[in-house]
This record gives C-alpha cells, sequence and structure tokens, in this order.
C-alpha cells in the first residue's frame, strides 16, 4: 500500500513556515521560521528542525529546539524574532544555520556538529576587516556550497512600505554575494542577481520581480533559484548557467491560491506572502511552500508537492493538493480532520483576494481552539461556513465507501451538496441537510457512494454559520 502525507505535511498543531528542505545522511530535513496559532506577527518561537526518512516521508520526527533567539549576542533580550533560515554543510562537514533577526541589517550564523542540531552561535558575516555585512537588506539567506567548493549567498528584500515601518532600507533586488570557507567572512561586493518589481522593463520578469525568500539549488549542472514574486502568494524561479548572473525568467513553480492554474483569477483558499524550496529525493523533485490558517498572516503552515522538470529543463505550474508531499491520494477510509482542506473559499471571490483585508468574521478559515495542556491536544477545524462556502479536497482514494458522517457545530439551516471533481458542475453524491443550533458537535450521517480517485467537494447553502471538524468515511464494515 502506497503511503501519504497529507498537506500539511506536519502535525496540525506545528507551524512552520519558510521551509527550507535539505537532504543530510538519508533523512529529509525542514528548516524553518516558527509561528504560533492566532499569532500576533511573524515568527512569534524559536527555531525546530523536523526530519523524515527518505523512504517514508509520512514518518515526521520533531528534533527539538535547534536554536533560540536569544543565543545570538545582539539579541540577547530576545527582542527580535527569528525569521527565515537556511543550513548547509560547510566544507568542514559541519552543520551551518544562516539566520537574520527580523530587519536587524546582519546575518547571523550558528553551526553543529549534527543536521537536527542544536546550534551554537559562530558568529556574524562580515567583511575581511571585522566590519558587519550590512549592505542592501541581509534578509532571506539562502546558500549554495557548489561543486567547486565556492560558497555564495543569496538575499535582499524589496518592500518598501513594510521596511520603512520598521527603519530598515531595502534592497534593489536579489543579491549575491561570495563567502569564504570560514563561513562567515565576505571576499567581494554583493551584485544583483534578479530584479526587483520596478526595474524589469526588458528583463523578461516583468510581473514577476523579486519580492523576498530566495532559495537555491543546482540541478543538472545548472542554477535554480526560486523566490517570492512581486505578486507575493506564487513562488517563481530563475534559471542559469552561473551562479551570480545571467538568469532568466522561468515561470511560476506554484501560487499557494493556485491563481494561473487553468487560467484563474481568484485563490482558491488564503491566499498570503510564500516562501519555499525545491529539493530531490530519489529523482523526483519537490516544492516546499506554506498555506495560511486562522484569517491571519502569522499562523503559516507547510506544504509540499511533487513537481516536473522537463526535458528542457522548465517547471510547469503545480497544483496546491491535499494529497501533499507522496503526491498519493488520502484513503477515503476512517476519519479525517476537515483541516487538511486545500479549496476554501467565500462566495464573493474579491474577499477572497484581498488577502490583507482578511476578516476573521466574514471569510471561512482553517481554526485551532487549544483543548488541553500541551499543542497535540488542540483541535483544529474550518469556522465560519456561510452561504457559498466550497471546501474541498484533492484527492481522496475511496473503494465502497457507502455514506458519510459530518461533526457539525454552530447555528444554521441548510445543506451540504457534496459533489465530485469540481466545486460548480462536479456530480452530486448527496444533499445533506444541516440544523444546528449548539455549541457542541453533532454527528451527522448520510448515504453516498464513490469509487476511485477523485476530488471532494462540500458546498453549503442556507442561512446562519456553521463549523466542521472531521469527515468520517463509511463502509457496509464500519456501519
Amino acid at each position: 500500500m502506497k503511503t501519504y502525507s497529507p498537506n500539511p505535511y506536519l502535525p496540525l498543531y506545528e507551524y512552520v513556515p519558510d521551509g527550507e528542505p535539505r537532504v543530510f545522511d538519508g533523512r529529509l530535513y525542514i528548516y524553518g521560521s516558527h509561528d504560533t496559532s492566532r499569532g500576533s506577527w511573524f515568527c512569534l518561537e524559536d527555531y525546530v528542525v523536523w526530519s523524515a526518512p527518505l523512504d517514508h516521508l509520512d514518518k515526521w520526527r520533531y528534533e527539538g529546539v535547534s536554536y533560540r533567539r536569544d543565543q545570538d549576542p545582539h539579541n540577547a533580550d530576545g527582542r527580535w524574532e527569528l525569521f527565515a533560515p537556511d543550513v548547509v554543510q560547510g566544507p568542514d562537514r559541519r552543520y551551518y544555520l544562516f539566520y537574520c533577526l527580523r530587519m536587524q541589517q546582519e546575518f547571523g550564523v550558528a553551526v553543529s556538529d549534527s543536521p537536527a542540531g542544536p546550534f551554537t552561535f559562530y558568529g556574524h558575516i562580515h567583511y575581511p576587516d571585522g566590519r558587519l555585512f550590512q549592505e542592501h537588506m541581509p534578509y532571506d539567506p539562502s546558500v549554495l556550497v557548489d561543486d567547486d567548493g565556492r560558497i555564495y549567498l543569496y538575499y535582499g528584500y524589496t518592500s518598501e512600505q513594510i521596511a520603512a515601518k520598521l527603519g530598515a532600507t531595502v534592497s534593489p533586488g536579489c543579491m549575491v554575494v561570495e563567502l569564504a570557507a570560514d563561513m562567515l567572512t565576505v571576499t567581494g561586493a554583493p551584485s544583483i542577481c534578479l530584479p526587483r518589481d520596478k526595474d524589469t522593463a526588458g528583463t523578461g520578469f516583468e510581473g514577476h520581480g523579486y519580492y523576498e525568500a530566495p532559495s537555491m539549488r543546482k540541478i543538472d549542472g545548472r542554477y535554480y533559484l526560486v523566490y517570492s514574486s512581486e505578486v507575493c502568494h506564487e513562488l517563481c524561479y530563475a534559471v542559469s548557467d552561473s551562479p551570480a548572473k545571467g538568469f532568466s525568467y522561468g515561470g511560476v513553480v506554484i501560487s499557494n491560491g493556485d491563481i494561473g492554474i487553468n487560467g484563474r483569477k481568484y485563490p482558491v483558499c488564503q491566499i498570503g506572502n510564500n516562501h519555499g524550496g525545491l529539493v530531490c529525493i530519489h529523482g523526483q523533485y519537490y516544492i516546499f511552500y506554506q498555506r495560511h490558517t486562522q484569517c491571519t498572516q502569522f499562523s503559516r503552515q507547510g506544504c509540499a508537492e511533487p513537481v516536473t522538470i522537463l526535458p528542457d529543463g522548465s517547471i510547469p505550474q503545480v497544483e496546491v493538493t491535499t494529497s501533499g508531499l507522496t503526491g498519493s491520494p488520502l484513503p477515503a477510509k476512517g476519519t479525517w480532520s476537515t483541516a487538511y482542506a486545500c479549496h476554501l473559499t467565500h462566495k464573493d471571490d474579491m474577499k477572497m483576494l484581498r488577502y490583507r483585508e482578511a476578516d476573521v468574521n466574514i471569510l471561512p478559515c482553517i481554526w485551532e481552539d487549544p483543548c488541553g495542556p500541551t499543542e497535540a491536544d488542540s483541535v483544529q477545524y474550518i469556522r465560519n461556513i456561510t452561504d457559498g462556502t466550497a471546501i474541498g479536497y484533492k484527492y481522496f482514494l475511496a473503494e465502497n465507501v457507502t455514506g458519510i458522517a459530518l461533526s457539525l457545530r454552530g447555528g444554521c439551516e441548510g445543506s451540504f451538496k457534496i459533489l465530485l471533481d469540481d466545486p460548480v458542475e462536479g456530480a452530486c453524491l448527496s444533499t445533506v441537510p444541516v440544523t444546528l443550533h449548539t455549541d457542541i458537535w453533532q454527528e451527522i450521517k448520510a448515504s453516498l457512494a464513490f469509487d476511485g480517485v477523485h476530488a471532494l467537494y462540500f458546498i453549503y447553502q442556507g442561512t446562519g454559520s456553521v463549523s466542521l471538524k472531521d469527515i468520517t468515511f463509511l463502509s457496509n464494515e464500519s456501519r
């Protein structure tokens, strides 16, 4: 039986965005920043590491806290948050963690003998004379240790509005600078390798200028630089035969709202900033990205999808799915949390598109309630389901499903239409009447039948507002 690793690939109570996937010693490691449920700002928690064996990408292991913000001597009071990091193995075979603190114009480096950490402070990136490297907004580090041993650092941030609020300057584009073998010393002057939004005319990057979140990989002798574009919700890629210059625009790898897939103009779920990278496992490439929950930009979770690199080196845009890392459909058996939804829309498309104005009192969203002493005791569900809300999953594999049970609470009078493969024109499997006036989870059952691999959609029509926690698939054996 195929294994499966749904999106998000970590436990539903975990919030590790800005994920950089790295393979070390037969395991896949995820290095990212660390949000919190119902967060009031980005990256409120210290760094943690999760890993999985390459042959079992469904078996994630928590490696613990890898680095604390107060370990940096310039942040001993813990005032500044740890933003997106990267980890590479240095020439001495040790593991180097590159990071930045919130809008502080410097890079920190920590080191460990293990890819899981914990990491200890090693130093700040500097010039040979000891001066701190501060040019062009050190932010979102990505590091390449090339085959010839040369080391390149990519970085940069271009939002003038946000930088001005925080007293920082912006980058003129995606920057690259070379480092010495000590992983700390800058050996030359930084240069621009990708243009930002206002400098894209005539470059091929028009409409997809660099914004933030670089992630460099070398693939079949060419350099692929994944980045978050001016559009924000999309991860694009650029390609060059050189690690430091000559990049041409490749295209969009993924949008965390599926915008652009089949000409789509409106998101299929809450959109927001995006950050991730490529990794190769047993010959298959994957793109890591992030989704947004709880109608905020501050409670992000890591997701991943398989990608195809065509013979000409191009990467077609991939869709957002529930199937996730392994690409295998989820078995339509037992109980699934509705928080694995990859499609979650309000009937007003513009309210979904204007993500910076997202209103938790209007839009449906993935939510979390603490229900015990630990994060693992929390419960995730979809709240604020109102008339026209569409909830979808790509994909389920069904074998002799004969019914379904929905765990619901709220105050509503209406019904859920359950559709196959399309939220508008899909075949209707069942219409489930729902009348509720309770804060206690209630189970409502309905008969339906489907087999094979399908997308599954739940469309609410009616009055009031309802929350949906679990979906349980029923068969003759389970009834």
